[in-house]
């Protein structure tokens, strides 16, 4: 069994290495593949360990999930990297950073982070628990979820994409995600030693990691700008793609040289 996890790509140059959250797979950042290789970026969008057609991994941690996620960047032999990470793939994108071992040259977070407290955590956990408690089938897990984790402004397509991509998950490989959304050990002192540049973008309607969150966590990291998405929930990558798009192609853009 292949330990490389299957993933997507398209365009060519400077590569942005996409993680999605324990709700979805590579198709949670499918708007972003297209816009992104037509502006001279290399997207790729990954199927975390036990989704999708990517082999699992034991043990189930964020150790486990660093390692596949150093075995895919040496395949794809690119020079320094963006993260983009979504719920728990924004933990996987700062314990990546923390490590130190990739050569990251700027980070995405996009709905997530650590929780600000243990209720947080629980509430985070609890819905996505008792909803695949309720569900038969992974399809039915997101007709309970979806409406519950998008805002109001959501894009009707952009509803119907997290709904397709939950519903693909496995269902055990979704139980052990949940499990580990309260793993993620990196505590202020090492986060706040990261000086990359670093674009924190919530929506203002999310449940799962609400704007005072996503404001903690980038008052913590010494390089961070802060984009907060009205009238939208969990999945601002998809609710409202031209408004995350624009903004993560300005924060990608080369500094202009003032003659």
């Amino acid at each position: 069994m292949s330990l490389l996890p299957a993933f997507t790509t398209l365009g060519s140059g400077p590569t942005v290495l996409m993680l999605h959250d324990a709700d979805g797979g590579h198709l949670s950042f499918s708007p972003q593949m297209e816009t992104l290789a037509t502006h001279g970026l290399r997207a790729v969008a990954w199927d975390m360990p036990g989704y999708g057609h990517s082999a699992p991994v034991e043990p189930f941690n964020f150790l486990g999930l660093a390692r596949r996620c150093q075995t895919l960047v040496a395949a794809l032999e690119c020079g320094p990297l963006t993260l983009v990470g979504h719920g728990l793939g924004a933990m996987l994108a700062l314990e990546l950073a923390v490590r130190g071992d990739l050569c990251i040259e700027r980070l995405v977070l996009c709905a997530g982070g650590p929780p600000l407290d243990t209720a947080a955590l629980a509430r985070w956990r609890g819905e996505r628990e008792r909803a695949l408690a309720q569900g038969a089938a992974m399809a039915q897990v997101a007709d309970i979820l979806v409406p519950q984790q998008v805002g109001t402004g959501a894009l009707p397509e952009g509803v119907r994409l997290a709904h397709l991509a939950l519903g693909r998950v496995h269902r055990a490989a979704y139980g052990r995600a949940l499990a580990l959304l309260g793993g993620f050990e990196r505590g202020a002192t090492e986060l706040a030693r990261l000086a990359l540049p670093t674009l924190v973008v919530g929506g203002a309607q999310d449940r799962t990691l609400p704007p005072d969150a996503l404001d903690a966590l980038a008052a913590l990291l010494p390089h961070a700008e802060r984009l907060n998405l009205p009238a939208i929930g969990h999945w601002p990558q998809l609710e409202a793609p031209e408004a995350f798009d624009a903004a993560l192609l300005e924060f990608l853009a080369p500094p202009r040289v003032l003659h």
